[in-house]
């Protein structure tokens, strides 16, 4: 996949602002593009996809239209070609925290200290903000963002660190084999030898494991040592019931993810059940220029299939037009037939 991505703490200005960058969200950015309307997206995962990309990449979906079938990552994959013409831009790594109505429109803030202005704000985020699971150790919040992390937001800041990553997933395989060049030392600690991962990830640190570049042990963290935030060692019991002490100074732990709202329920759209309610003409909410799409939304006969978001993304963008363009006429075209849009596809 070929992306902008920006680095957090910067201030942006876009016309549509896209919470979420899961297949919905991606197709949203089609059909603006197709209105001469600019996008941008906020993601809290390390890259496009959503839950597609995230949860089941390698799962098969049957109710795409025209594709009897497509993997989640290969869906993502060909929504990302699909909108390249439009050089949409990706803020990842980040959540959308709070969002504050302007004189032009909507002022976004993420947690990471990104500034989004945009004239409208689209939420696509699926059923919330995917949400680390933690591990059950004790104090471990007192470690959480100084040792003690759920992802990798800046890959330099792990330099030199003595690092154990656990988990046995894509995510913990994968930056495993991203970090190992640059840490100190790499140990996975996984509660069992197998691993959800792709078999190539796998080959490839076990590679690493037989000639000694890095270390795999197998069980269960128990307990963190340290002082005032700083890790110095996790207490593990080993698959034979036995213990010891890794010496680490960083634990990345890479348990998969839940699903929460998080902070989109403080924007101040109408909810029901934890859903943004919307209207069934433009799926904009209660607050103008405020617009809900795909599995975050809910009105009456709502499914929750990827198609019926596309469906959604393509009329909220008629409305969207408006907004962004409100000295210009619309005029509804097909790809199909019109030059105009097909020169912006670049066909």
């Amino acid at each position: 996949m070929s992306y902008i991505s920006h680095p957090p703490g910067q201030t942006h200005v876009t016309d549509a602002l896209i919470i979420g960058a899961g297949p919905v969200g991606l197709f949203a950015v089609f059909e603006l593009g197709l209105l001469d309307i600019k996008a941008q997206l906020i993601d809290i995962l390390d890259r496009p996809g959503g839950q597609c990309t995230e949860l089941y990449p390698e799962k098969p979906i049957y109710d795409i239209p025209a594709l009897p079938v497509v993997t989640g990552q290969q869906l993502t994959d060909q929504l990302m070609e699909q909108i390249k013409p439009f050089g949409a831009q990706f803020h990842l790594n980040q959540m959308a925290e709070a969002c504050v109505k302007t004189d032009t429109g909507f002022r976004v803030t993420t947690d990471q200290g990104s500034v989004i202005e945009a004239k409208v704000v689209i939420i696509a985020a699926g059923g919330g903000s995917f949400m680390p699971k933690k591990p059950p150790l004790p104090g471990i919040e007192a470690y959480e963002g100084t040792s003690v992390f759920y992802a990798v937001r800046n890959r330099s800041a792990f330099a030199g660190k003595n690092i154990v990553i656990a988990g046995g997933g894509d995510s913990a395989l994968d930056w495993t084999l991203n970090l190992q060049p640059i840490a100190q030392h790499i140990t996975l600690l996984h509660r069992r030898d197998d691993f959800r991962a792709a078999p190539h990830s796998v080959n490839a640190m076990r590679e690493m494991v037989a000639t000694d570049k890095m270390s795999l042990v197998i069980g269960n963290p128990t307990a963190l040592q340290g002082n005032n935030g700083q890790l110095t060692g996790i207490d593990v019991t080993l698959a034979d019931k036995s213990t010891t002490t890794l010496s680490a100074d960083t634990l990345l732990a890479f348990y998969g993810l839940t699903m929460k709202l998080g902070p989109v329920a403080t924007f101040g759209v109408g909810m029901q059940n934890n859903l943004i309610t919307v209207n069934t003409e433009n799926f904009e909410t209660d607050v103008p220029g405020i617009f809900a799409i795909g599995d975050i939304n809910t009105y009456p006969g709502k499914l929750k299939l990827i198609l019926s978001g596309f469906h959604e993304g393509a009329l909220a963008a008629q409305k969207v037009f408006r907004y962004v363009h409100p000295d210009r006429k619309w005029r509804f075209e097909y790809t199909t037939s019109s030059s105009n849009l097909q020169s912006k596809l670049g066909v």
